[in-house]
């Protein structure tokens, strides 16, 4: 289909166990035979208890690790057979937001510099046009462009993941992966972040692939959902449908899961045609 911006097809990964005095060595899947597309400008929110294979998918999706079997297309493109230079060009095309902004800043670094490596690695800008495009995406992330020259720790946790989302947009992608990026923040700052992803997301047209264990915060940013469970995507299918009539018993637990209040919103809510993308 001309839209679909990527297709997963039969992911699997597992992972050589070490052996023992008494044990030998032995593998784990994590991924196990795992099929989705994400189309142009959609959010697809991918969920699951930890364990469940979820970042390791977004990791090979941004080709941080391969898989032992298993196919992903992207922009009509063989994903995993790009090497080399082909690979490194293609990279500016898919970004990730990690889970901590904590650890994901180099905490050496200024916002100037953190903004400035992939304009420089991915584009062709150089001097001014650099300083430029860096106040651009502090301005895109709602934080003062006068904070180029402060450190992350000067930050707050929710301003660091903003910082982390400038640095991800920096190469102009047209796939975001955003691992657990709300789950190290405070409530407030949550609601904050989940917001700015969203416009981000309409505004510049991109698809999100949105990683976490927390069904109402997917329920507020995705159209889209896949339920993983151990290793296996379960269920698929539009936000509303998936959560409002779970066709699995283990999709009806994790929302079972969720504390009543936001379990009883997120039951009662209809399309949220104003909030929802694609």
């Amino acid at each position: 289909m001309p839209d679909v911006l990527l297709d997963v097809t039969g992911l699997r990964r597992e992972f050589d166990l070490p052996g023992g005095l008494f044990r030998p060595k032995g593998s784990m899947v994590a991924v196990d035979d795992v099929s989705f597309r994400i189309h142009k400008g959609e959010a697809f929110g991918l969920v699951g208890e930890s364990g469940s294979g979820k970042s390791t998918i977004g990791r090979i999706v941004a080709r941080l690790t391969d898989p032992t079997s298993g196919s992903v297309t992207f922009d009509g493109r063989d994903w995993l057979g790009l090497k080399g230079q082909t690979l490194r060009a293609a990279r500016q095309d898919v970004q990730m937001v990690f889970q901590s902004p904590y650890a994901s800043l180099d905490p050496r670094w200024r916002v100037r510099d953190l903004l400035a490596e992939p304009l420089k690695a991915c584009t062709d800008l150089k001097g001014g046009a650099i300083l430029d495009r860096s106040v651009e995406l502090l301005d895109q992330v709602g934080l003062d462009p006068a904070w180029l020259d402060r450190f992350p720790h000067q930050f707050s946790g929710g301003q660091r993941q903003r910082i982390a989302i400038a640095r991800a947009l920096a190469p102009g992608p047209k796939l975001l992966i955003a691992d657990e990026p709300v789950s190290a923040l405070d409530v407030s700052s949550q609601a904050q972040v989940l917001d700015l992803l969203r416009r981000i997301i309409r505004e510049q047209g991109l698809s999100l692939l949105f990683i976490s264990h927390d069904l109402s915060v997917v329920d507020h940013l995705c159209g889209t959902v896949g339920v993983l469970n151990r290793g296996q995507l379960v269920e698929w299918g539009p936000v509303d449908q998936v959560f409002r009539a779970p066709q699995t018993d283990y999709t009806r637990r994790l929302i079972a899961a969720i504390p009543g209040q936001r379990r009883r919103a997120l039951q009662a809510a209809g399309p949220t045609a104003q909030d929802t993308i694609h």
